[in-house]
């Protein structure tokens, strides 16, 4: 793995460890539970963006040295290993409230592995690419590794971006049509502008990450605006771009499938999976599923016929 110091540099400005008290609590219980085969715990998505671990669900990807020592289940071990991540959810009592997590299991060879060019579906490098923080680290190479391999995520998401775009384009194009093709090749239940939501969240943050990262991309470009939003000229042969575009259609279909069995595994994985499912479909979409006793009872089996429902209403994307 090579990934531009600048790059590593501006990566790991953002991603310094803070932890609040409640979220330090999750951090502890995650220690216990993993021991000496815990890397680091890397906090991300929407609680980072409001600051607030206190409302909504915490989001962390736990990266251990392997996937047998991080288990006593041998099968848990082995569904890691076939189709990563495992998920799992926890809580901690904090005064009044309950502080509840939900962490996804990820070994630091796949970490690194998965936001390559060499890993064709987006889920893991369409995710690494945006803004994380590390809240526990074994030492400073791991917070190392770790930042070097975020750094190979922008590159990798930027590459297999940018030939579907116009030959002129800005920052902010760039990313809302990346983040609606990775949501696309996934079962997203998301909102029409999350897009849009996700790059103005951190829009100064992409602004520079962007600028720094496209020195590195294999096409020639050329910087045409650096006021508000830098825009840029690629100059990129349509016959990549013919094959950009079929390799997108490709990872739409492998997703929906991928995600699919995700969600069967996260029964068996995850504590509360069906509340936990049906509430993030809720959140994102608006959509509501009564969760019956026989959907309790039978997840695997009733739960093909709710997500076909949910999906016949349009809860994923």
């Amino acid at each position: 793995m090579n990934t531009p110091l600048e790059l590593t540099t501006f990566i790991k400005e953002y991603s310094s460890s803070d932890s609040s008290d409640p979220l330090q609590a999750i951090i502890d219980q995650i220690q216990t539970r993993y021991g000496p085969g815990l890397q680091a715990i890397v906090f991300y998505g929407s609680c980072l963006r409001s600051g607030d671990v206190r409302d909504g669900l915490i989001d962390l990807y736990v990266v251990v040295d392997g996937y047998r020592s991080a288990y006593r289940n041998a099968l848990l071990a082995f569904l890691n290993k076939l189709l990563p991540p495992n998920v799992f959810y926890m809580t901690c009592p904090d005064e009044d409230r309950t502080i509840r997590a939900k962490y996804a299991v990820l070994s630091m060879s796949d970490f690194k592995r998965s936001t390559t060019m060499g890993w064709f579906h987006s889920y893991f490098w369409g995710r690494f690419c945006h803004p994380v923080r590390i809240v526990w680290s074994q030492n400073k190479q791991v917070e190392q590794e770790i930042h070097e391999a975020c750094g190979q995520a922008v590159l990798t998401f930027l590459t297999r971006v940018l030939p579907i775009l116009p030959a002129e384009f800005n920052t902010r194009l760039l990313w809302e049509v990346g983040l609606g093709l990775s949501y696309q090749a996934e079962l997203r239940a998301e909102r029409a502008n999350a897009a849009t939501r996700l790059f103005e969240s951190a829009a100064g943050y992409y602004e520079r990450l962007t600028a720094l990262a496209l020195k590195h991309v294999p096409y020639p470009l050329t910087v045409l605006n650096q006021n508000s939003l830098f825009s840029y000229r690629a100059h990129i042969p349509n016959g990549m771009r013919r094959q950009c575009r079929l390799a997108w259609i490709i990872r739409r279909i492998q997703g929906k499938i991928l995600s699919c069995l995700r969600l069967m595994k996260a029964f068996l994985t995850f504590q509360g999976g069906v509340d936990y499912i049906l509430w993030k479909i809720q959140r994102h979409s608006g959509i509501t599923v009564e969760v019956t006793p026989r959907l309790r009872r039978y997840p695997l089996l009733v739960g093909w016929i709710v997500f076909w429902r949910l999906y016949r209403r349009e809860a994923f994307r």
